[in-house]
């Protein structure tokens, strides 16, 4: 099945830049995710945010780990296809669930989704991991942007809070550099409903504001591998996850974690 969903190129392309962008992927899913996201903004989770800046114009909504409430979205995350893409792009026996993440930009926001890594927020590490961020409206300049290559830059992105963008907490990081100053090759697509963008948890990404006046809804689905492990970060992660009870080096706990496929 995963030679019907990537190509052995795709998968090379994952492995050289760190992203990849896969035609179609969630197609059949598309009007079930919209479903669920409008569910998600009716009854926002603990975690839910809306994103605001002083002299930002619109409405920039995010939320995540709803899968378990939200049965579309359950639904999605046992899709063979999308297990053994995650799966062949990883290069991994193993797929297992992490979290979902809903990303809501309505017309006219003009806020940008900063440049960030997702790897440092987490408190998972490893090569086998793989975000799939699929839009459920056409996109064309809102579109995810990221950074080849940065999935194996020597140290992460410092993360950091979008809304002020000052640090998460403290560590060994590098500066978040300016990709577009510094002419960064930047990888990004215009995309239809249903197709993913695939990218390392540790890729450089960010996207522009939503001045169309259209809604930008997108759905992520972040996935992990064999290799992934509990890392402890030097202050409390996002997602959070409290009470998770693991200790350094150990695999995610299955009952919180499902295996996708073993």
């Amino acid at each position: 099945m995963a030679a019907q969903v990537v190509t052995q190129d795709q998968i090379d392309s994952f492995a050289r830049d760190g992203v990849v962008c896969i035609r179609g992927l969630f197609a059949g899913h598309v009007d079930a995710l919209r479903k669920g996201v409008a569910a998600n903004m009716e009854a926002p989770g603990p975690y839910a945010s809306e994103n605001k800046r002083d002299g930002e114009t619109g409405r920039f909504f995010d939320d995540y780990c709803n899968w378990m409430d939200i049965p579309e979205f359950g639904e999605v995350i046992r899709d063979p296809a999308v297990i053994e893409a995650a799966g062949a792009l990883m290069g991994s026996s193993k797929v297992q669930m992490f979290h979902d993440h809903v990303l809501v930009k309505e017309p006219g926001t003009s806020m940008a989704t900063p440049w960030h890594s997702d790897a440092p927020y987490y408190f998972v590490e490893g090569q086998h991991t793989i975000s799939f961020w699929v839009p459920l409206d056409p996109v064309r300049e809102a579109t995810l942007r990221c950074v080849a290559g940065s999935h194996l830059w020597e140290k992460d992105v410092l993360p950091t809070r979008w809304a002020s963008e000052s640090a998460f907490f403290e560590g060994d990081y590098m500066p978040v550099p300016d990709p577009d100053a510094q002419e960064m090759p930047i990888r990004e697509w215009q995309m239809e409903p249903g197709d993913a963008v695939a990218f390392h948890y540790r890729t450089l990404h960010g996207a522009r504001g939503n001045t169309s006046r259209s809604r930008r809804r997108a759905f992520s689905l972040r996935l992990v591998g064999d290799d992934a492990r509990y890392v402890q970060r030097p202050g409390p992660t996002s997602p959070p996850f409290p009470g998770h009870d693991m200790i350094p080096g150990q695999s995610l706990r299955e009952d919180w974690f499902p295996i996708l496929r073993a």
